[in-house]
């Protein structure tokens, strides 16, 4: 399953975040109402799904949705992390997630 987020098609949605890889990339949160996403935060990281399941904004994650928090990655093993943060970036300008900060 994939979704697409602003111009770059992500690998998930995933309801448990031990489904992400150990890899370089980009990961968004949604929370998913009727059947629909909705971005809640993105970032980058050397190690997606590590960072993911200890991030420090879970608590934001969780007080933005009522309903199933869901896990998307898009993975950049040819990028380093100027490369991954130039895609949070454009995705965070485009869609203004309300957790995080750039």
């Amino acid at each position: 399953m994939t979704i697409k987020i602003g111009d770059y098609t992500f690998n998930g949605p995933y309801e448990d975040p031990s489904k992400l890889s150990s890899k370089s990339g980009v990961y968004a949160i949604h929370c998913e109402k009727d059947s629909k996403y909705f971005l809640i935060d993105v970032g980058e990281s050397g190690d997606v799904k590590d960072r993911v399941e200890k991030h420090d904004r879970k608590d934001c994650w969780k007080k933005e949705c009522s309903t199933t928090l869901t896990y998307s990655e898009y993975l950049t093993p040819n990028l380093q992390q100027a490369g991954r943060k130039k895609i949070e970036q454009a995705i965070r300008a485009k869609f203004n997630p309300p957790c995080g900060k750039e």
